[in-house]
């Protein structure tokens, strides 16, 4: 517990101004805690599972952020539950952690609270089994998570690049850096032209990094009537909407058999379509 408070108090006391009495409370005997120490010992962070199945107090020291440890206590986390058999796990994310979050999977419900001074997020992952998408931030959720668990390609099949979701900042940047990294993004369309006219901010994304976006139309009349819409990855994650001009769906970021169920549709659509020669103007 001693090595617990040293990480929580440097961050939740002293950095974030956290009262020490709402930091310190009654349920840390009765949680399971993971510790992550470095190469000699020395705690860095920390996390808990609380007995109403909630993850909480996740706090890595400053000068280990951005370094995988807050992943890594997450997963360390998550494995615990699946261990205690636990069928969904939920937390309170602090706003600018929605993100990171996401990219693990969890979804946000709920509206946005004050908890501690700071503003919060409920977010829920049901583990093992496909994650419903009631709401147009959980989508946003949804496809951060399935880009950020891409290993070199993603495919999207979409009516017209679906506005608040695909224009989305946090959508934008995970595509950023997945293309990158090196990424291939595949683009199929119903329709070309409305992004174009919108001036869709994925087309600019894709302008700057030609070698990484390939966009296509789909002409095929039994294509172009398909209802549905996706985002799926070459690791076992998507997130399907049956109606694409709608937000609610499932997704599930562990599930390579429906990953390849839905790549197996795509491929053939895209052998098919032919290339957006209207985005031509734009350099792509």
């Amino acid at each position: 517990m001693a090595e617990l408070r040293v990480v929580r108090d440097a961050v939740f006391v002293q950095e974030q101004g956290v009262p020490v009495e709402i930091e310190r409370d009654a349920l840390d005997p009765l949680c399971v805690h993971v510790l992550a120490r470095d190469g000699e010992g020395e705690p860095i962070g920390t996390g808990r599972l609380t007995p109403d199945h909630r993850i909480g107090r996740m706090a890595v020291l400053p000068s280990w952020r951005g370094r995988g440890v807050g992943e890594a206590l997450l997963r360390a986390l998550l494995a615990q539950a699946r261990q205690l058999r636990w069928p969904i796990v939920s937390l309170h994310a602090q706003v600018p952690a929605i993100v990171f979050y996401a990219r693990q999977g969890f979804l946000p419900y709920g509206d946005r609270f004050v908890e501690a001074g700071l503003d919060h997020q409920s977010m829920r992952l049901a583990l093992d089994t496909v994650n419903a998408v009631e709401r147009r931030d959980a989508g946003i959720a949804a496809t951060v998570g399935v880009i950020a668990n891409a290993r070199r390609r993603l495919c999207i099949y979409s009516r017209e690049l679906d506005p608040g979701l695909f224009d989305q900042p946090e959508v934008l940047a995970e595509l950023r850096r997945f293309a990158v990294a090196g990424g291939e993004v595949r683009i199929l369309l119903q329709d070309p032209a409305a992004p174009q006219r919108a001036i869709a901010p994925l087309l600019g994304l894709a302008q700057r990094l030609t070698s990484a976006f390939g966009l296509r139309a789909i002409e095929e009349p039994v294509d172009r009537d398909y209802p549905g819409a996706y985002v799926a990855n070459d690791d076992g994650g998507w997130y399907y909407r049956p109606l694409g001009h709608r937000f609610d769906g499932e997704t599930r970021l562990d599930d390579p058999a429906r990953g390849r169920q839905l790549r197996a549709h795509f491929d053939p659509v895209w052998e098919r379509a032919r290339p957006c020669s209207e985005y031509r103007s734009l350099g792509l």
